[in-house]
């Protein structure tokens, strides 16, 4: 079968910045094995597979190259960048069907505000842990790392500054040691998400990186869902004075991606996080998948 597919560059309103992504319109329907063949295809670290809905605006499905995920947040930019450039959505707000709920979003021509779920803050895991996986020492993380979701569960590790995150090299088996404690396989389980307080440029206020594990390319670009988690764990434990913010990311690796933040609600009491960036669409095609 063959399907319309629009390849865009989420958090960035430069061709080949960010992070890119392969939008299948109507592709909700394909097989599991398909749809991590299509993203193994690509080389890029998620695709969506778009749909109707009876909940919602539109339905969305976002896969990993090894598995299906409930959300991802550059994805959704790049989804509702490439249906609004086709016109079938029009300026204003929308909602998605995910299979973490629905999520509420608001586009403006290429610019895409979501709002990821109230956070859920999980456990700590131990900081050596969780140090080992990015090749630091416990000591190089600066506060209790924490798992958290707004979406998609990711473990938030702050660490000393810029330097420390450039050193920051997967050991694959202390991921799968990671993966173990958490009660997991490292191929079931999100990376570790490595944040510091300092923009990579003078425009912003944090720096990350996630380093993955095959079949993923080696570092994501931009990870917005974890940049959602990331704001929702620094606003609660008072480890940023406002709760609005610009985070950046992929500078490193050639992919300079950024995103407007507003954590929402009190620092007990959050609501949501508002993620916002833009999206620019780089190809478009026809996919023919079975």
């Amino acid at each position: 079968m063959a399907f319309e597919f629009d390849w865009v560059d989420a958090f960035t309103d430069t061709p080949f910045g960010g992070n890119g992504c392969s939008v299948v319109h109507g592709g909700a329907l394909l097989p599991d094995d398909v749809c991590t063949a299509y993203v193994r295809e690509t080389s890029l670290v998620e695709c969506t597979f778009t749909g109707p809905s009876d909940i919602a605006d539109i339905r969305v499905r976002y896969f990993l190259a090894s598995r299906e995920i409930p959300f991802a947040g550059h994805p959704t930019v790049a989804t509702v960048v490439a249906m609004r450039t086709r016109g079938m959505i029009a300026d204003g707000p929308l909602t998605l069907e995910t299979a973490a709920g629905i999520i509420p979003v608001t586009v403006h021509g290429t610019s895409v505000t979501m709002t990821q779920n109230a956070p859920v803050f999980g456990t700590c895991p131990d900081a050596g842990i969780v140090a080992a996986v990015g090749g630091l020492a416990a000591d190089d993380i600066v506060h209790p790392p924490q798992i958290v979701s707004t979406g998609l569960p990711f473990c938030i590790a702050l660490v000393k500054d810029l330097a420390t995150l450039e050193r920051v090299r997967l050991d694959s088996d202390a991921m799968e040691t990671y993966a173990r404690a958490l009660g997991y396989h490292s191929t079931d389980v999100m990376e570790p998400f490595w944040v510091t307080r300092e923009g990579a440029t003078s425009a912003g206020d944090t720096f990350a990186r996630l380093v993955l594990v095959p079949p993923s390319p080696p570092e994501d670009p931009f990870t917005g869902s974890a940049t959602g988690c990331m704001a929702a764990y620094l606003w609660a434990h008072g480890l940023i004075e406002r709760p609005d913010f610009v985070a950046q990311q992929g500078h490193g690796i050639g992919r300079p991606g950024q995103a407007q933040v507003r954590v929402l609600g009190p620092r007990d009491a959050i609501s949501g996080v508002e993620v916002s960036g833009q999206g620019v669409v780089v190809m478009s095609g026809h996919a023919f998948l079975d």
